[in-house]
């Protein structure tokens, strides 16, 4: 395949949420770009807790930085113009261009706003059609949520203004990908459904001969081919947005099943606040060999842990208050005072500290917090987005720091932006364990605060590990999708002259 016609596209939609439409998207965008395809990812509107920070400054979903990773190139407001945040009370924070705009109700939202929108949407994507020579864009959700359709900018709207192809993802792990299937493409307008091209199987175990014939099946009553069908995988840690990829009280699935360096094993636990964000900022500590990372909500599974960490969240307010109706807030104040380590990174960090004063998250004035580390918080109207750089133990850190809450640090040894008390540590920079020789020397730190013989390996890579896990992605794609008739697709739209599946979308 050579460099492709300007400005193609694709729009890849899912029969649900967590269909894959994140990794499938990532998937095409590493198999093109290795066959020499200038692409780039694009999600017209985002609801996730799980956001990056671009070199610009503009906040945006970790699922297009990731998907930006995947064609490699640099991740921009571009590629996710409109990013929503959930805040609890049926609202979520407005970020337009990577930057906040304000507080809106879903009903408001969908009731106005999403359709004033669109204009600012499509132009971010023609932006990108006419730079690049594909452009994958990522639904949300289902396309066919009758519901929301007539305000709809991020499936269907997006398709029909921008005459983009649409493939359908469905996870058969599920179950009832065919009626999944079926009932998608059926319950929209003869308009949307021309450009519904076919469907995606993903996450299929076993012997692929047994599930052609219902795949056989579903052409005959739609009129539209399977592309592909992906099997399942285990150890894709690749930055999700909607869930986490963890069961509560249950390891990180991507932990590193690599046996320990030294003699011991390194037990993390990972507070499960309401509102958590960034949950990520843990991945990095569960690719190393020996450290088994598992989130919790009960005090008693504070007891054996070698570090507690707690993390980001957009309640700091309702984060603390939950720590303490859990009994979890008694038993972080005892580890700090018996020399145990604890981490909090952003809003875990601010429940750390002696007291917040918040009139704009959660408008409740003066909280205390657990004071275990020397500092007040205030928050700010105006939101900090920045891409910090420094030292911390001797090493170079990277970061990204997404907050409203401003520390001022009366105390302790200082620690990135933070302190340290200790065996306590803060900072509101995330992703800093993503760099390799500090995460090394913070784990030593640990292991030796914990009284553990546990040794970092001194090769793991993050960056090398998520690479690997792009391509990946990439071989999944091209070894068990029908790339050619993708990237006609891709190249020349929907074929024309798709059957009408009825009834169709309600009047």
């Amino acid at each position: 395949m050579s460099g492709g016609a300007l400005g193609g596209g694709l729009l890849v939609a899912g029969t649900t949420s967590d269909a894959g439409k994140s990794v499938v998207t990532a998937g095409i965008c590493r198999w093109l770009v290795r066959q020499g395809v200038k692409v780039a990812p694009f999600k017209a509107q985002n609801m996730s807790l799980n956001s990056f920070v671009t070199r610009e400054g503009a906040e945006i979903g970790r699922a297009q930085a990731m998907q930006a990773q995947a064609c490699r190139i640099e991740p921009t407001a571009l590629m996710n113009p409109v990013l929503l945040k959930p805040g609890g009370d049926q609202s979520s924070q407005v970020v337009l261009m990577g930057k906040p705009v304000g507080e809106m109700s879903a009903r408001g939202y969908h009731g106005g706003r999403q359709g004033q929108l669109l204009g600012t949407v499509l132009e971010c994507l023609a932006e990108l059609r006419g730079t690049y020579d594909a452009v994958i864009c990522e639904g949300a959700g289902s396309p066919a949520e009758i519901n929301l359709r007539r305000t709809d900018i991020v499936n269907m709207g997006i398709a029909r203004n921008a005459r983009l192809p649409v493939l359908v993802v469905g996870d058969i792990d599920r179950g009832g990908v065919f009626a999944s299937f079926f009932g998608t493409v059926a319950l929209l307008s003869p308009e949307d459904q021309a450009l519904v091209a076919g469907f995606l199987v993903n996450k299929f175990r076993g012997d692929v001969s047994l599930l052609e014939p219902g795949l056989d099946m579903l052409l005959g009553l739609t009129g539209r081919p399977t592309y592909g069908v992906l099997p399942f995988r285990h150890g894709l840690g690749i930055d999700e947005e909607d869930g986490l990829r963890v069961s509560l009280r249950g390891t990180v699935r991507e932990s590193n099943v690599a046996p320990p360096v030294g003699e011991d094993v390194l037990r993390v636990a990972v507070c499960a606040v309401p509102l958590m964000s960034n949950f990520t900022d843990v991945d990095a500590l569960a690719a190393e060999p020996g450290v088994v990372v598992r989130f919790v909500d009960r005090p008693e599974e504070l007891a054996d842990a070698d570090l507690v960490v707690i993390p980001g969240t957009r309640g700091t307010v309702k984060a603390l208050a939950w720590l303490r109706e859990r009994g979890l807030a008694d038993a972080v104040m005892r580890r700090a005072a018996e020399g145990r380590p604890v981490l909090g990174i952003c809003g875990g960090f601010q429940v750390l500290g002696e007291h917040i004063e918040d009139d704009v998250e959660s408008r409740q004035g003066h909280v205390e917090g657990l004071g275990v580390l020397p500092v007040r918080v205030r928050f700010a109207r105006e939101k900090t987005l920045t891409r910090p750089v420094g030292t911390a133990l001797g090493e170079q850190v990277e970061g990204y720091e997404i907050h409203h809450g401003v520390a001022e640090v009366a105390g302790g040894e200082s620690f990135l932006d933070g302190c340290r008390v200790g065996s306590v540590w803060g900072t509101h920079w995330h992703g800093s364990l993503e760099s390799d020789g500090f995460r090394r020397a913070f784990l030593r730190e640990v292991a030796a605060a914990a009284g553990r013989r546990f040794v970092p390996a001194a090769d793991t890579s993050f960056a090398g590990l998520r690479e690997e896990q792009l391509d990946l992605l990439g071989d999944l794609v091209e070894q068990h999708a029908d790339t050619d008739a993708l990237w006609r697709l891709i190249e020349s739209g929907a074929p024309q002259g798709l059957p009408f599946i009825p009834p169709g979308a309600p009047a």
